[in-house]
């Protein structure tokens, strides 16, 4: 079945005119009519409006059956905790020892090695590194960019 088609025929299962599809998306009647008609393919985010206007799950504009179909054979995705750098095994291990590590160094020693890495990686990314500045701009700097390492390293807090 063509898309077209089958948003029309859903749209008059629900008993909704155009207007009322106009209304719940936002998006024109007369471009909703062009899309029904054929004459204009629309984009997915365009589909997606529409399913939330039909009330229905996007699977059913691709669908003719009532049941969503059956995925065989399909690998898992990995979720974003797997991704994660640092999240598990060796890489995990590192960024344990780092924290630990970390915790431990005085404040001007964690100050120096992030210049070091963010020296690193602008040569890595290719940008200009700085000229150093003199005692001056540098204490502008520090004022005016209070750097705080704990979002990058959760540093265990040391009680007074």
């Amino acid at each position: 079945m063509v898309i077209c088609d089958r948003l029309r025929a859903l749209r008059e299962d629900k008993k909704l005119s155009q207007g009322d599809i106009e209304k719940r998306t936002g998006l024109l009647r007369c471009y909703i009519s062009r899309v029904e008609n054929g004459h204009t393919v629309p984009t997915v985010e365009t589909l997606e409006k529409m399913a939330r206007a039909l009330e229905v799950p996007l699977y059913r504009l691709f669908y003719d059956g009532e049941a969503p179909p059956k995925l065989e054979n399909l690998p898992k995705r990995k979720t974003a905790d797997d991704i994660a750098w640092g999240s598990s095994g060796k890489e995990a291990r590192f960024r344990s020892n780092l924290r630990r590590l970390l915790g431990r160094a005085e404040e001007r020693d964690r100050k120096l090695l992030m210049s070091f890495a963010q020296k690193l990686a602008a040569k890595r990314n290719g940008a200009k590194i700085h000229r150093p500045l003199n005692a001056r701009a540098k204490r502008k700097q520090e004022a005016s960019f209070a750097f705080d390492y704990s979002l990058f390293f959760k540093l265990p807090q040391w009680s007074a």
